[in-house]
C-alpha cells in the first residue's frame, strides 16, 4: 500500500510563488512514476508535471518553465515549486505513484493511467488571486 498526502496550498498573488510538498510512504517498490495533477473546478484532472526514479522530469505544457517537480533521495517527499503563477493555476493539486507499463508523462489522465495509480490523497486547495 502507498499513502500519500499533500500540503503547502493556500492563497497567493498573481505573479506570485508556492511551494506544495507531497508525503510518500508505505510501499512504494513498485512504483516507478510521481505525477502531480491538478484539477479545476467543475473540471477533471490533469497531469501537471511527472518525474521518473531516474530523476527524468517532464511538464505539460501550461506550466512548462513555470514550476518545478522535485524529489528527495530517499524518495518520502515530491515537491511542485510553482513560480509567476496566474488564475488559470488555481485548482486542488494531488500527488499520484504510479506503476505499469506507460511512459512517465503528465499527458496521460487518470481514465488513461486507470488502475495504475491505486490511490490518491486529499489534495491541497491553491488559489491565485489579483
Amino acid at each position: 500500500q502507498v499513502q500519500l498526502a499533500e500540503s503547502g496550498g493556500g492563497s497567493v498573488q498573481s505573479g506570485g510563488s508556492l511551494t506544495l510538498s507531497c508525503k510518500v510512504s508505505g510501499n512504494t517498490r513498485k512504483t516507478y512514476c510521481m505525477v502531480w495533477f491538478r484539477q479545476i473546478h467543475g473540471q477533471g484532472r490533469e497531469g501537471v508535471a511527472s518525474i521518473d526514479t531516474a530523476g527524468g522530469t517532464t511538464y505539460a505544457d501550461s506550466v512548462k518553465g513555470r514550476f518545478t517537480i522535485s524529489q528527495d533521495n530517499d524518495k518520502t517527499t515530491l515537491s511542485l515549486q510553482m513560480n509567476n503563477v496566474t488564475s488559470e493555476d488555481t485548482g486542488i493539486y494531488y500527488c499520484a505513484a504510479a506503476t505499469g507499463w506507460r511512459p512517465c508523462l503528465p499527458t496521460f489522465s487518470p481514465a488513461e493511467w486507470g488502475s495504475n495509480i491505486g490511490t490518491w490523497g486529499q489534495g491541497t486547495q491553491v488559489t491565485v488571486s489579483s
